[in-house]
């Protein structure tokens, strides 16, 4: 199993729920985070981006202001902060595939459904940090890719509509995090 230096990564945790920030924080720091910033609302945690920007968000979709879907989307308008390619971790009681499949076109890097568990949360983090996907921009999307195998010749229904898109590749977290053997 790798293990990830976490020390040196900043994370961002927002969430309504203080008992749920609790938990995600506890884990973090069971993993070594040394920096996890908290915030209650979308709105905050907007705020919190722009200040601490941390290298991982971890957000709830069902918040008072604005809720984890509106937060990625302005998260991810190019231009309109430091970071739009930031990882994000989508947190859910809503685990149903129509949710998962909204908050992956919404630009969510990962999605954990709850309860959570420490494995979940690290396995999840592991993907962002060590195997990172590249972002896609067409004229409706900007984001990760949404594909996770790349096959060539697919031609279904999800077959990209808007012809040309730029695959911008993504620096993996690694050389911050210090991944171990």
């Amino acid at each position: 199993m790798v293990r990830i230096d976490f020390n040196r990564l900043r994370f961002l945790v927002i969430d309504d729920n203080a008992h749920m920030r609790r938990i995600l924080r506890t884990l973090l720091h069971g993993f070594g985070a040394r920096e996890v910033y908290e915030a209650e609302d979308g709105a905050t945690g907007l705020e919190a981006f722009t200040h601490y920007m941390p290298d991982i968000v971890i957000a709830d979709w069902v918040m008072p202001i604005f809720d984890g879907l509106e937060l990625t989307q302005m998260i991810r308008q190019p231009g309109a902060n430091a970071n739009p390619y930031v990882p994000i971790i989508m947190v859910s009681g809503h685990s149903e595939k129509k949710r998962i499949v909204t908050a992956r076109d919404a630009g969510v890097t990962e999605f954990l459904a709850k309860p959570i568990s420490a494995k979940a949360l690290f396995e999840r983090i592991l993907n962002v940090v060590a195997n990172p996907r590249p972002f896609i921009k067409t004229r409706s999307y900007f984001g990760p890719d949404r594909r996770r195998n790349v096959n060539p010749n697919y031609v279904g229904p999800e077959r990209r509509k808007d012809g040309k898109a730029e695959v911008i590749k993504q620096q993996p977290l690694l050389d911050k995090a210090k991944v171990v053997s």
